[in-house]
């Protein structure tokens, strides 16, 4: 399977996080909050098949996310778990493009707390539920693949957090029909989206 140059970074800087937040641990934190806690929050952006998410093929991603943080050496790692209505955004297959309609994911997450400013990378599992687009035939149910991402979080009060983040997804062993014929390959695509976070 190819390697996404851009997923490999991201992966890359994930596992670069704990250092960089190890070097800002010792410097003091405003009191306006912390990132430890459970957290809900809703989100919204687009969703492409294509790097730059305002492209063509498009559409209008809104979501849902619960999660929790707590920190370990400077460092903030925590869990999420995220339901996403993707917009029909189309993918490119053999023969043609399929729609991609929701997805379900469940992501780690470590980052470097800045002030009051989270950098975090993200990775975990992603199921995603395709629609049937002109000519060609999607495959019915969800089907596994890997999220990988990497956003910024700003504390706005004591519990109430807005940020951006990317994500990169591959669905692999995809089997789409186009006139008949039937092949199977890996589909990919990126997902920009903000979003606001109630921590308790």
């Amino acid at each position: 399977m190819s390697i996404n140059p851009f997923a490999a970074a991201l992966a890359i800087s994930l596992l670069a996080t704990p250092v960089l937040a190890a070097d800002l641990g010792s410097y003091d934190q405003p009191s306006v909050g912390g990132w430890d806690g459970a957290y809900v929050g809703v989100s919204g952006g687009m969703s492409s098949p294509n790097l730059n998410p305002f492209s063509g093929n498009k559409g209008l991603s809104a979501g849902a996310q619960a999660g929790y943080n707590t920190t370990v050496g400077g460092a903030v790692v925590g869990g999420e778990v995220e339901a996403s209505y993707l917009g029909d955004s189309r993918v490119k297959v053999e023969g043609g493009r399929i729609k991609e309609r929701h997805r379900l994911s469940a992501k780690g997450k470590v980052g470097a707390p800045i002030d009051q400013t989270l950098i975090y990378g993200t990775a975990g599992l992603a199921m995603t539920n395709f629609r049937d687009n002109g000519n060609v035939a999607g495959p019915d149910g969800w089907k596994p693949g890997y999220i990988l991402g990497a956003g910024v979080e700003q504390k706005l009060t004591s519990n109430v957090s807005a940020r951006v983040e990317y994500n990169y997804v591959i669905t692999n062993s995809v089997r789409t029909f186009s006139n008949g014929v039937g092949t199977t390959g890996n589909v990919r695509d990126h997902t920009l989206k903000a979003g606001l976070n109630v921590s308790f």
